[in-house]
């Protein structure tokens, strides 16, 4: 009994066996069939959403950081007396980059503040010749008065017999010498006047001769002021090396530079077929090959006028028989949403992504086939988002 007890499981054992062994082999080439079927579908439907967000992002890594570049000129020429900033040195408006030797323009403000007491002393003298010509112009219309007077006595006493020619004439003498002297005395109670500009009471800077020092005063002034050159902007000097103290600079030479650092924005040259669904105003995200863990927010500020090519020193030809057709370039500016601390510097390198809001419509074949299923508006949503 205990023989054929033990005996008969070790005989069915195998045969339970045997009859597994299909079922499993059928299993694992079931599985087998699925997944090389699952595959092609999985490819499909990833080259379908590729399809449908391929065109949303616009990114370009041809992007670099700009600022504006303040070319520092003095206004008035001389040899350079003092250098006050290093370079790399970080300025704000007003400070002061270097002296120009001013003893010149000291000399020539001495010499226009003189010239406007001159001024203003000759208006003074203007108005006492004046007081004097109004005098002797009314002694002359007196002096007149009299002699008319005296010739018309004259008259009188020559048709009376009791005067002589001599007499008669030297009355008639006397009196064209008065209205001789009358005309020349107002003559030049006109002359001053006109001389004072052709009001009697203007007031002394207001007359034209002191206004033309006055302003030849303000030149000085200002040109002395100009001696001490300052910074126009916050931002970061360079090429101060250039610049040595007992150098001597023309008026309008740039002697140095600042890199503004208020003034920070992203130039992305975009390629020409990526441009078909940009807009000034759409987000973007920038990153920066200095900062590879930061990622900044932007919007597109505005576009380029033309491509680089267009800009560039040497346009190129494109009329001739070798012509090779280039995708060229768009300048996009790209504007910062807020402020950040990182120090970006003019030129650093930088990525940029552009969404913008663009989905492709699904392909027909494949629109139709999740109409069937009930899912192409749920797929189309998914992918606008």
């Amino acid at each position: 009994m205990s023989d054929t007890q033990d005996s008969t499981p070790a005989s069915t054992t195998p045969a339970k066996q045997a009859q597994a062994a299909p079922s499993r082999k059928s299993r694992r080439s079931g599985l087998r069939y699925l997944l090389i079927a699952a595959f092609p579908l999985a490819l499909v439907a990833a080259g379908g959403w590729y399809w449908v967000i391929g065109g949303r992002w616009a990114s370009t890594d041809n992007a670099y950081v700009q600022q504006n570049k303040v070319l520092v000129a003095p206004e008035v020429e001389g040899r350079i007396a003092e250098v006050l900033v290093g370079q790399n040195q970080t300025v704000k408006p007003g400070d002061v980059l270097f002296r120009i030797d001013d003893a010149a323009y000291r000399i020539a403000l001495e010499k226009a503040d003189g010239a406007v007491a001159l001024a203003r002393l000759q208006v003074k003298e203007l108005r006492t010749r004046l007081k004097d010509a109004e005098l002797k112009a009314e002694t002359a219309r007196n002096t007149l008065a009299f002699q008319e007077v005296q010739f018309s006595r004259q008259e009188k006493l020559r048709q009376t017999g009791n005067a002589t020619e001599a007499q008669y004439d030297s009355a008639r003498h006397e009196l064209d010498l008065a209205r001789q002297a009358v005309a020349e005395a107002e003559q030049g109670v006109t002359d001053t006047l006109v001389a004072l500009g052709g009001d009697a009471d203007i007031a002394t800077d207001k007359h034209p001769s002191v206004l033309g020092a006055l302003a030849a005063q303000d030149s000085a002034r200002l040109d002395l002021k100009r001696s001490v050159v300052r910074a126009p902007t916050t931002g970061t000097v360079s090429q101060v090396g250039n610049l040595q103290v007992g150098q001597y600079i023309g008026s309008g030479s740039p002697v140095m530079a600042i890199i503004d650092t208020t003034s920070t924005w992203v130039e992305a040259n975009f390629k020409e077929t990526d441009l078909g669904h940009m807009r000034p105003g759409q987000p973007a995200e920038l990153t920066f090959d200095a900062y590879p863990d930061v990622t900044i927010r932007g919007h597109i500020d505005s576009f380029g006028g033309g491509t680089g090519a267009i800009f560039s020193l040497l346009p190129a030809q494109n009329a001739t028989g070798n012509w090779v057709k280039v995708v060229q370039r768009v300048p996009v500016r790209i504007a910062l949403d807020e402020p950040t601390s990182l120090p970006l510097k003019a030129g650093l390198s930088v990525g940029v992504y552009v969404d913008t809001g663009f989905v492709r419509p699904l392909p027909a074949f494949l629109r139709t086939a999740l109409d069937t299923l009930g899912f192409a508006p749920e797929a189309q949503k998914l992918a606008a988002r």
